[in-house]
């Protein structure tokens, strides 16, 4: 690596850490069937934890914590998932939550994905005036989980997207250094573990 792809690397990360760049991040598994009647099954299956999202805190060496609420703040319990929920998600270690919204979900025959965009805590709905984000990301990222089919094969995806540090502005509130310090340090540590594990878990590897 020349000395100058070096510098141009840190200098990006520089201003990735100032929130004036972002990052663009994939993970996927995928498992190959014998048939395609075993993997129908398994892409049906797939799809079933696709949406369990509150099923997601207890997969082995996931050691962050998902919970599905309503947009009216009550936890949803009936294992589904809707355009205008929100999933809390708590990280491990002494940091605060973390909110996303749920703003498209898509099925069809051979794919099934939804996407959540860093949100505001449930609470601020409809209240007037600008509002903090609840999120290390700011409102541009978005995080698409999905699976899908293609012949014998299924895969899961988790696709990150736009990711600028929440660190500029009202809507980092008070936590700029805090929020800088997740997406730089904890998060980008776990992040790659967390989601190979749940693509690993939705097709079955």
């Amino acid at each position: 690596m020349g000395i100058g792809k070096v510098i141009k690397d840190i200098l990006q990360e520089a201003k990735v850490i100032k929130g004036e760049e972002s990052k663009d991040k994939t993970f996927s598994s995928e498992k190959t069937f014998p048939d395609e009647t075993a993997a129908r099954t398994a892409f049906e299956r797939a799809r079933e934890r696709l949406f369990a999202v509150n099923r997601w805190s207890n997969l082995p060496g996931i050691s962050s914590d998902f919970e599905v609420v309503r947009p009216d703040g009550n936890p949803r319990t009936d294992g589904g998932l809707e355009v205008g929920d929100f999933v809390r998600i708590g990280l491990p270690g002494p940091t605060p939550e973390n909110w996303v919204e749920v703003t498209d979900i898509r099925t069809g025959e051979n794919e099934a994905q939804f996407t959540v965009k860093p949100s505001p805590h449930p609470q601020e709905n409809g209240k007037p005036g600008p509002k903090e984000i609840k999120h290390f990301f700011g409102p541009e990222a978005s995080s698409t989980f999905r699976v899908e089919r293609r012949g014998h094969t299924v895969f899961g995806l988790e696709l990150g997207r736009n990711e600028f540090i929440n660190n500029q502005g009202p809507e980092a509130g008070d936590r700029p250094v805090v929020n800088t310090l997740i997406a730089e340090g904890g998060w980008a540590y776990f992040q790659k573990m967390q989601w190979e594990k749940l693509t690993d878990f939705l097709v079955g590897a």
